[in-house]
């Protein structure tokens, strides 16, 4: 057995990494079969499913999401590209279609996330594909089973397009500018640069915690470009240029300024909004470094070892870098302190913890590489840390992996409670049959917003719901906002929720 699992090649622990994540999220999309509209869909939607109502023009749809944009950015809020898609919801045109919402989601930031991080792995710390392609396909499976909150991050389309999507975008963006630091061919590089110009623009109309992550990272590469590619400076600097010019329209939209001033929530001022981002960072990276995180990073040691080991870079500056990802983490808090005066949104959570875990294994290798890199008398001396390791990675090898492997498997399928990881809950949710009589309710619950005989509806509430959609329904009080978005955009006189308590 030993002789066998020390055998196993890299290539087919990577197939097989990619056959577990993709298996973890078959239930996913399965589930999303049963998803519907809700929350902020109404109030962002409800403008372009009037005219696709009154036209059944895909262009005049669009061009009112335009307007709608213009008036949220003189009136609300300044990310306008996030605004702009939020209004296009698909559900707006064929209700139906929610189903699409989690393939959208999962397949972008799953594939921009894979294409990333693969980059930062083979052309930045050296490794080949085969080991890049493991360790991505573990992190994105342990990433979509440990989500902070997956309804928000996968099947909520306003809240996932606002942070999930611009996200995706963000890496796609990262990807193709540092991929020109990697290639000489002009032509290669001109391309990469036009769609990362484009992709500048839009990530800069979204949402500010993606949008100062952007900022850094783009900064430090535009840096690192003129100190070391000074003839590609160009061809990095314009997309710099063209985010920024994004980011600044954004931040100085004048519905920023009015909303603010509506808004009772208050703010940290700068500097202490940038102390306490510390603070709550150390506090939720260790929340989220869980036994299942754990063991998955215990499985990968010696693969990072082995990248690390014989990667030809040079991995001379070990804390600057962990301090670097630490504060690019603590930024990501920054924004929510400095607006609300708080942290802990869920939907922005999700994009943080991705990162996180990012980082997570970016510094274990370059620690990796430090330690195996060091100067000949160093690396002889059997009694020093680094060798130490060295030779108990070495050892262990496959071994390691897949004992650690196999315990994540057990973890995963026994925990006690079943909602834990979402690819279980998911898998439970259909076969107990609760996503199956949610949705036959919510179904009957639209039957009777589209009747236009009904205008004080009275709704049942759910009798089933699958854990991970976990969102805020409607309440017995007309007059809440969500009980206010679904009137509006059906033009119901009145929209409750049965007080079945009531006598």
């Amino acid at each position: 057995m030993k002789r066998i699992i020390d055998n196993i090649s890299v290539r087919k622990m990577a197939v097989c990494a990619a056959v577990l994540f993709a298996l973890s999220i078959i239930p996913l999309l399965l589930l999303g079969r049963y998803n519907v509209m809700c929350i902020d869909d109404y109030n962002y939607g409800r403008l372009v499913h009037e005219t696709w109502l009154s036209t059944g023009s895909l262009w005049q749809s669009i061009l009112t999401a335009l307007r709608q944009t213009g008036d949220f950015y003189t009136g609300w809020q300044g990310t306008y590209v996030s605004c702009f898609l939020m209004a296009v919801c698909p559900m707006n045109f064929w209700y139906e279609t929610a189903f699409l919402v989690p393939v959208i989601m999962i397949g972008m930031f799953a594939g921009a996330t894979f294409a990333f991080g693969r980059q930062i792995l083979t052309k930045w710390l050296g490794s080949d594909g085969k080991h890049a392609s493991l360790v991505m396909f573990l992190l994105l499976f342990m990433f979509y089973q440990v989500m902070e909150a997956p309804f928000e991050g996968i099947y909520w389309y306003n809240g996932a397009t606002h942070y999930v999507l611009m996200e995706a975008l963000l890496f796609i963006m990262l990807t193709l500018v540092s991929g020109i630091l990697w290639t000489e061919k002009k032509g290669a590089m001109t391309l990469r640069c036009v769609f990362a110009v484009l992709l500048g623009v839009i990530v800069g109309g979204g949402n500010l915690v993606t949008a100062l992550q952007a900022e850094i990272l783009l900064t430090l590469l535009l840096l690192f470009t003129f100190v070391s590619r000074r003839q590609k400076t160009l061809f990095v600097l314009l997309p710099f240029l063209a985010f920024t010019a994004g980011f600044l329209c954004n931040i100085l939209a004048p519905g920023n300024a009015m909303r603010a001033s509506l808004d009772t929530d208050v703010g940290y001022s700068p500097v202490m909004a940038v102390i306490l981002s510390f603070y709550y960072a150390f506090v939720f990276l260790l929340g989220w470094t869980n036994n299942f995180v754990i063991f998955i990073w215990l499985a990968l040691l010696p693969v990072l070892w082995r990248i690390g080991r014989n990667s030809e870079k040079r991995f001379v500056h070990p804390v600057w870098v962990t301090a670097g990802a630490f504060c690019l983490l603590s930024a990501m808090f920054t924004p929510t302190l400095y607006a609300v005066g708080m942290v802990g949104l869920s939907r922005v959570d999700n994009i943080i913890q991705m990162v996180y875990y990012l980082c997570l294994f970016f510094v274990t290798t370059y620690w990796f590489g430090w330690f195996s890199h060091r100067n000949e008398k160093e690396a002889a001396d059997r009694d020093s840390a680094g060798a130490l390791l060295g030779m108990f990675l070495e050892r262990t090898g496959n071994r390691m992996t897949v004992v650690c492997g196999l315990l994540v498997l057990l973890l995963w399928t026994l925990t006690a409670d079943k909602n834990t990881y979402t690819g279980i809950s998911a898998l439970r949710s259909l076969m107990n049959k609760d996503a199956a009589v949610y949705y036959e309710e919510a179904m009957e619950r639209h039957a009777v917003y589209v009747d236009d005989t009904i205008k004080d509806v009275v709704i049942e509430p759910f009798s089933a719901r699958p854990a991970l959609f976990d969102f805020e329904d409607l309440t017995t009080d007309t007059e809440n906002w969500l009980n206010l978005a679904v009137s509006d955009y059906y033009h119901k006189d009145s929209v409750k929720l049965r007080d079945n308590g009531a006598k």
